[in-house]
């Protein structure tokens, strides 16, 4: 396991940029399961006030308190101006989802220094990780990409 994703796992307060009103999307999924894990999430979306009865912030400038870390699960298009809100707000840990990353917003994240996780599902590594995720992160063990 890389450093970003071992410094970004050990954070505990977490933005989730993502949520969303179609229930299927994935950043809802993370939102609610690393709630279930026992970290203190934050929703993140410019147009919701709630999102599972949960104080819903525009981004990261209006929220009361900071965060340590940003998972984001966006279209790719909409990644760089987080990246660049997310360095504004001095948060370093950032997780790029499966589906958010490109090559572009990996390079912006290197030289806005940030920690930037990504290549995998952050339900894998997210303790405690049990189920699907569990054995997902078992298969990527034995094959040498965990």
């Amino acid at each position: 396991m890389n450093q970003a994703i071992q410094d970004f796992t050990q954070c505990k307060r977490l933005a989730v940029v993502g949520v969303s009103r179609t229930d299927a999307k994935f950043g809802n999924s993370a939102y609610r399961e690393l709630k279930q894990r026992g970290y203190d999430v934050v929703p993140i979306h410019p147009e919701m006030q709630t999102f599972d009865g949960d104080k819903c912030f525009s981004d990261f400038k209006a929220l009361p308190d900071p965060v340590e870390a940003a998972l984001i699960s966006l279209p790719p298009a909409h990644v760089p101006d987080v990246l660049r809100q997310a360095a504004q707000a001095d948060i370093r840990n950032v997780w790029l989802q499966q589906g958010a990353e490109s090559p572009e917003a990996i390079q912006l994240g290197q030289e806005l220094g940030l920690k930037l996780a990504h290549g995998g599902c952050i339900l894998m590594y997210a303790g405690p990780v049990k189920g699907f995720h569990a054995f997902h992160g078992w298969v990527w063990k034995l094959i040498g990409r965990y």
